[in-house]
Parts: C-alpha cells; sequence; structure tokens
C-alpha cells in the first residue's frame, strides 16, 4: 500500500503490438519521491511499461494503449499535451546518447529548445543540473570540450544532467548501467539515491542485486504480467510468489 502521495495512478492499462499483447491488466501506484525498481526477464513488458509513463510508446508502430495513466491527478493523454508531459517526465536510456557538441551545449540543448536564451540562467542551469548528476567537480573546467570525450560513465550522467536541466517531476530509467563497469554503475547508484529526494524515480533494470541495493519498491514483471509489487526487502527475501523467488534466485531469465 503506498501511504504517501501517488505521483502515477495506473489503472487497468493494457499495451498491445499489433495482435501482440506486451502488457496486461496492470494496476499500479507509484509514491512521489520513491525509487521504484522493475525487474523481469526479457519481454516481460519492463519497456514498454516505462515507455507508457511518458507516452514514448505512442511512438511505437501499431501500438495500442488501454486503460488509465494519471500524473497528480491528471490523464496523461486526455489531460497534458505530450511535450508538457515528456517536460514533466525525463527518460535516460541504456546506452549513453550525448549529442555531438559540447557538454555545455548538451546540458543546454533542451533549454534553448525551449527558448531559453538568458546566459545567466543557462549557466545556473548548467552548474545545478550537472551538481545534482555529481558531474560538475569532473567536468567544470572543460565544459566547451566535445561530451564524446567523456568516459562512458560520466556521458551517461550527462545524459542524466540533460534531463535533470529542465527539471522535470520525474526520471524514468531504462537498464542505465547495463553497459557500464562497476565503479561507473556505483556511481550512477548513488547518484539515484540522492536523487530521490527531489525527484519520483522508476528504474527498469535487469540486475536484480541492484533492485535490492536502491529500489524503496519492486515490481516483478512477468510474460506481459505484473507478478506481484512489494517493499524491496520483503520482496528479495519472502517473495510472495514461486516465480519471483526463482527469478531472483537465478533459476530463469
Amino acid at each position: 500500500m503506498v501511504t504517501r502521495a501517488a505521483k502515477f495512478s495506473i489503472q487497468g492499462l493494457h499495451v498491445h503490438y499489433g495482435s501482440l499483447c506486451a502488457l496486461r491488466d496492470l494496476n499500479l501506484e507509484i509514491a512521489a519521491h520513491e525509487l521504484f525498481t522493475v525487474i523481469g526477464p526479457a519481454n516481460s513488458g519492463k519497456s514498454t511499461f516505462l515507455n507508457s509513463l511518458n507516452r514514448l510508446i505512442d511512438l511505437e508502430a501499431h501500438s495500442r494503449v488501454s486503460g488509465g495513466i494519471r500524473l497528480d491527478g491528471i490523464d496523461i493523454r486526455a489531460g497534458l499535451e505530450v511535450e508538457a508531459l515528456r517536460r514533466k517526465v525525463g527518460i535516460v536510456f541504456a546506452l549513453p546518447l550525448p549529442l555531438p557538441i559540447s557538454i555545455y551545449e548538451n546540458v543546454v540543448y533542451g533549454l534553448r529548445m525551449q527558448g531559453v536564451r538568458d546566459a545567466k540562467a543557462l549557466d545556473a542551469a548548467v552548474e545545478r543540473s550537472l551538481r545534482e548528476s555529481y558531474l560538475w567537480e569532473e567536468v567544470k573546467d572543460r565544459l566547451r570540450t566535445p561530451a564524446m570525450n567523456l568516459s562512458g560513465g560520466q556521458q551517461q550522467r550527462l545524459c542524466m544532467a540533460r534531463i535533470l536541466a529542465g527539471q522535470p517531476d520525474v526520471l524514468l530509467f531504462d537498464e542505465p548501467t547495463s553497459g557500464l563497469d562497476p565503479i561507473s554503475t556505483a556511481r550512477i547508484e548513488e547518484t539515484l539515491l540522492v536523487l530521490k529526494e527531489k525527484y519520483t524515480i522508476v528504474l527498469v533494470t535487469n540486475n536484480v542485486a541492484q533492485a535490492a541495493r536502491v529500489g524503496d519498491r519492486t515490481a516483478f514483471f512477468l510474460m506481459g504480467e505484473m507478478v506481484e509489487v512489494s517493499a524491496t526487502s520483503t520482496m528479495f527475501t519472502t517473495p510472495a510468489d514461486s516465480r519471483t523467488s526463482d527469478y531472483i534466485t537465478g533459476k530463469f531469465g
């Protein structure tokens, strides 16, 4: 049971790609300032769920969505323009995707697209978002150098900073450490634990140990269904469903 105010309320969510049902009858609430983790094997519906939260699913060919998703009580389809929704709900993908421009211009890219031109405002946004992504101290003296010169872990944190510059309400992460080394992974996880004080975070991960380390609550998805959801400590010690136990212990997946 979510006791804090719900950031997302999801009711009877179904997602189809043509005749394939990728997600069925999902009912879930995600609390404000919760770090909510989603685990499950490939093709379990995890990324479909994540992409539904900011309507990236609309870009998928032959996708059909039914059911309701509310953000702060507002229907994300009937009550919000998609551009406004995506400003509120940012997403970071598995592979870092910095633009082939400077570190500084990567961070302010979205702000410039929104029409922000004031140099002081842009400078302040760069420092704030790079500090929030724990990258400022590493790059503050080379902001005008190419972003592609950064390491993989730094590039991923830069992508986080680019999202944070727009001051969203929610951060979605789709396996953000899947291609990173253990040190970079630990850095990202430390950053997530700090960011949840200010943002609501939904993290999809194939790394069950990662979910155990950082999640407040965890949901286990399998073949398009949410098998169970509970406090992370409960799921990893006394899961309610044998399929969850089998996945966590590595019997499949």
